[in-house]
């Protein structure tokens, strides 16, 4: 419990403990009133401020309006009437716990993400002439060498180039399982290191790094409403002047008709049914239980590895009913191996060195499997004019030899005549001065999770799944075939993929949404196009998380239904809220104009319902078994 929480609770206890002594003495008259303006002040000194300042704001119509008349004119009518004062007080008791115990809610929410997210590391250890020292990650160039220490976090993302250790991810992944790593392996920041010493070369600043950029999305995720928020903000402006106008019309209408037909108009009856008609109206359990819910839906997604960016977007997912999901990356492991190696005119080994020489200025994971296998050490010397095809492949002169590597289209583009390979597989075609030289063929595994994710899928209610590639026909067709999806296009260019997507959305519902999954730097323009953009995070490349809305940590396609479920969750309670605080408002409004109603019940319409609706927005939170 915080500072000022705890000062609240000590506020509740005393004016709770004035009001029961003040029931045992009996006083009357003006004494009487003074007595019971002390825990009135106590407990609402507050609110009468908030209520002054946005009177003089000219921002007048709020909840702090509301109470503030709605009290202080029971306060009056006390006096007038029977000098019973413990309801004007009562009233803004139950609003102030009320009000105590949202603050506990959200806080806790807070916390409970905060925790969750506490992965901004305070340091990195530098070694300066032989001594580790601790330095403001912010203070760390790239190229520099960070040791981490067993318990540490890894300050900046990196390369490991000593050591070997296992990381807990939980707070990036919401993976329980450590992972392991060795010298050459790339390391991202916020994972705690559990065994071993590491000494990581940065390969980003630490503004750059995954963890930077993870807290950044938290921290601005509330900023981007959901529809649903903004109705409520929209409402709330509109409802709230109304019923204190319709309170107003309450209190002087009824009376004034029935002044001329009798001598006893009963002002005091209608002025009580309008202050309880003030009391009751309060919105503060729509105000704070829809943020509120949106809020811990995000915390809950980010325990289990998936960034949200914003409200509105875990609202647009709750209405996806196509996926679109890359292959690379996405749906296969991307990590390649050379399957096939077929020369024609020359040894394999010569055909293998080419190839790599080519691919060596290429960071594709195709060109890293080709370099891996041909294993030696590269003299870049001996390639010059390196050109890359975005979707085709590359050309370079290796050795002052014209080298084309890439796959059927640039074939095609510089007219070079070669065979249709039926292997299964990315095929990698070679020419050599203009003439075919052979073909490599790279294999790709697909993910262990990515079937059971794409029936995950269509269990939740998901229309459509496609798959878009570049790669063959006969390798889209191949992972298609054995994923189960409903329809894939293969040898597409990163502008094919846009065409195919503005395709689907023209043929889809309009009620539902598109969501795009991919990984790569080729696939930032889709992601920006699709409804909602989908990231792989762990592999993926910095232009695809910018782009993409949703970020998910462990690249495990099966989180793409846990997201989608947990969105529909957070807008199920969303709407129960909506419905259930209206309906109980506009009915405990009807009873207390009809004067069936009296002020207790105009405070379980305010403050009975606003806990009730909070208690059912924490449940957004808790996600694990969805």
């Amino acid at each position: 419990m915080t500072k000022k929480q705890r000062k609240m609770l000590c506020r509740i206890i005393a004016a709770l403990l004035m009001m029961i002594v003040l029931s045992v003495f009996i006083t009357e008259g003006l004494v009487r009133f003074i007595l019971y303006l002390i825990p009135y002040a106590v407990i609402g000194y507050d609110i009468l401020i908030k209520a002054a300042k946005g009177i003089l704001n000219k921002q007048v119509f709020d909840e702090n309006f509301l109470m503030a008349i709605a009290t202080l004119g029971a306060l009056l009518l006390g006096a007038l009437q029977n000098g019973d004062y413990t309801e004007a007080v009562a009233v803004m008791l139950f609003y102030q716990i009320g009000e105590l115990f949202q603050s506990y809610a959200v806080g806790k929410s807070r916390r409970n993400i905060g925790a969750l997210m506490d992965i901004r590391p305070d340091y990195a250890n530098v070694e300066v002439d032989g001594k580790l020292i601790k330095v403001d990650p912010d203070e760390v160039e790239i190229g520099t060498i960070i040791t981490v220490r067993p318990g540490e976090k890894v300050a900046i993302d990196g390369v490991v180039v000593d050591g070997a250790s296992s990381l807990n991810t939980s707070a990036l992944t919401g993976e329980s399982l450590p992972r392991d790593v060795k010298c050459g392996d790339d390391i991202i920041s916020g994972c705690i290191n559990l065994t071993g010493v590491l000494k990581i070369r940065t390969t980003k600043e630490f503004g750059e790094s995954t963890v930077s950029k993870i807290l950044d999305l938290v921290e601005n995720a509330s900023s981007r409403k959901s529809k649903s928020e903004a109705f409520i903000s929209k409402f709330a402006k509109i409802y709230t002047p109304a019923v204190c106008y319709s309170a107003l019309a309450l209190a002087l209408i009824p009376p004034l008709v029935s002044l001329p037909f009798s001598a006893d108009a009963n002002w005091s009856v209608w002025l009580y049914r309008a202050l309880s008609f003030l009391v009751a109206s309060c919105p503060c359990a729509l105000v704070i239980s829809i943020p509120l819910t949106f809020f811990a839906g995000i915390g809950g997604a980010s325990k289990e590895g998936i960034l949200i960016k914003g409200s509105n977007y875990l609202e647009a997912l709750s209405q996806t009913g196509y996926v679109v999901f890359d292959k690379t990356g996405t749906l296969t492991q991307g990590v390649f191996e050379v399957a096939e190696i077929s020369a024609a005119n020359m040894s394999e080994e010569s055909l293998l060195e080419f190839a790599a020489l080519a691919e060596s200025a290429s960071s594709h994971p195709i060109s890293k499997s080709i370099i891996s296998t041909y294993g030696k050490e590269l003299e870049r010397s001996r390639v010059t004019d390196i050109k890359e095809f975005s979707g085709e492949g590359v050309t370079a002169k290796v050795d002052s030899r014209a080298v084309c590597a890439g796959n059927k289209k640039l074939m095609e583009r510089f007219k070079i005549d070669c065979a249709e390979i039926d292997t299964i597989g990315t095929i990698v075609y070679l020419a050599i001065d203009g003439k075919y030289a052979g073909h490599i063929a790279i294999s790709d595994k697909v993910k262990p999770n990515s079937e059971k994710a794409i029936s995950a899928l269509k269990k939740a209610g998901i229309k459509k799944t496609v798959m878009l590639t570049g790669d063959s026909k006969a390798v889209a067709e191949s992972v298609a075939a054995e994923l189960k999806l409903d329809e894939v296009f293969g040898e597409l260019l990163p502008a094919d993929k846009v065409s195919r997507v503005e395709e689907l959305l023209c043929e889809k519902p309009k009620k539902l949404k598109l969501a795009f999954v991919g990984d790569g730097i080729n696939d930032a323009p889709v992601l920006s196009r699709a409804d909602i953009g989908i990231a792989m995070g762990a592999m993926g490349s910095d232009a695809a998380i910018e782009a993409a809305d949703i970020v998910l940590m462990d690249d495990d396609p099966l989180k793409i239904a846990k997201a989608v479920k947990i969105s529909r969750n957070c807008l199920s309670i969303v709407y129960q809220n909506i419905v259930f605080a209206i309906g109980v408002k506009v009915l405990s409004l009807i009873l207390v104009a009809l004067g069936f109603a009296n002020m207790w019940l105009a405070i379980f319409a305010d403050v009975g319902v606003m806990i009730i609706a909070v208690l059912n927005a924490i449940r957004a939170l808790f996600v694990k078994k969805l």
